[in-house]
């Protein structure tokens, strides 16, 4: 009857959380750009207050922090977009938050109450549990019941190890309920063999949307207005777009991932069906040093570009809507020789073309 209890307190805590979810939503860890530096999460939502950050992590907050190692990932840009639409990167993991005595000086200052992504406890419920050693319930909407978590007396003071916690980058995305485990402890430079425990591949797919690549800005001949069925050149010069990496790692587990973007690709979407590209299928690989096409001379305008648009119709007034988009190969590797591939990603920029139409061209 105590668990149940319980678990109807809890649960009508964890519901009036729910109403008010999108109220607040935790921003995701940032790189700044500068390689060799290092950011950390800022921290949103929920948390406590008592001015130490070792003791004031909220459920929105991760302990990640993450490196720009290669790459400027400055100036004009963004993160990619995954080609696989149904792809992204984990909603909600377990990281290490607390040592014993900083969790009991937390819980002195009532400075502590989410024990989980989507569960908030009284004062009372959370002194039971972890220094009265009360048994408690795990929490997941998506069980038929919840297991039980096993009590702990005095914070487990004198034990070493980590209390671990329930993190998600947007609370508010449904998957986050996987995470159901209220805080746990496990011993030092152990990570716990669970579902959504982290791993190496964890912090390479977190890294992924903190790969900062460079705008997509692309050379055209002529450079201010087209002419129908004359090539527009599109070419982009070596060392214009190079590999970019970021680090991520988890502090007390021993877990690191390097998430690398390589790029490989352009593609020209003209902005209208009435138009030409070349090659064929809009696509223009990168050439052995670097660059993709051909710069324009003198001379070429009778020429089809390797890389490039013919558009076939003027323009009315209102350009066509050029998009120019970098395909981006991601691999990875991690922590004990682990590594491998994630899915493409694009970062796409679109600028105005305006095409004319001329009766005679003397070439």
């Amino acid at each position: 009857m105590q668990g149940m209890t319980n678990r109807r307190r809890r649960m009508l805590v964890s519901s009036a959380f729910t109403l008010t979810v999108a109220m607040w939503c935790a921003g995701p860890a940032y790189a700044d750009g500068t390689p060799g530096s290092s950011t950390a999460t800022a921290p949103t939502g929920p948390h406590g207050g008592t001015g130490d950050q070792s003791v004031n992590a909220s459920v929105g907050t991760s302990r990640i922090k993450i490196t720009q190692v290669k790459g400027s990932g400055g100036g004009k840009g963004g993160t990619l977009a995954p080609i696989d639409s149904n792809w992204k990167p984990p909603a909600c993991w377990y990281e290490p938050v607390y040592t014993p005595e900083q969790l009991k000086k937390a819980s002195e200052a009532g400075n502590v109450d989410y024990v989980g992504i989507h569960e908030s406890w009284s004062d009372s419920i959370f002194i039971d549990h972890y220094d009265k050693g009360e048994p408690e319930d795990n929490f997941d909407l998506n069980a038929n019941s919840d297991s039980v978590a096993d009590g702990y007396k005095n914070y487990n003071i004198g034990k070493g190890g980590y209390f671990w916690r329930s993190v998600a980058p947007d609370e508010s995305d449904p998957d986050s309920w996987q995470c159901g485990r209220i805080m746990f402890w496990q011993p030092a430079g152990q990570v716990p063999k669970i579902p959504h425990a982290p791993t190496p591949k964890m912090l390479a797919e977190y890294a992924y949307n903190k790969v900062k690549v460079p705008e997509t800005k692309i050379e055209l001949k002529p450079q201010t207005k087209s002419t129908v069925n004359l090539p527009t050149w599109v070419w982009l010069d070596k060392g214009t777009f190079k590999d970019v990496a970021v680090r991520a790692e988890l502090p007390n587990t021993g877990l690191w991932a390097e998430t690398t973007a390589k790029p490989v690709s352009l593609h020209l979407d003209p902005g209208t069906d009435d138009a030409d590209t070349f090659p064929a299928s809009g696509t223009c690989t990168f050439n052995k040093d670097g660059s993709i096409g051909t710069p324009y001379k003198s001379g070429d305008a009778s020429q089809n570009p390797p890389c490039g648009i013919n558009y076939l119709h003027a323009t009315d007034g209102n350009p066509y809507q050029l998009k120019a988009s970098i395909t981006w190969k991601i691999s990875w590797k991690g922590t004990g020789g682990a590594g491998g591939d994630l899915p493409d990603g694009t970062f796409q920029t679109t600028q105005d073309m305006n095409v004319q139409e001329i009766q005679t061209i003397n070439r």
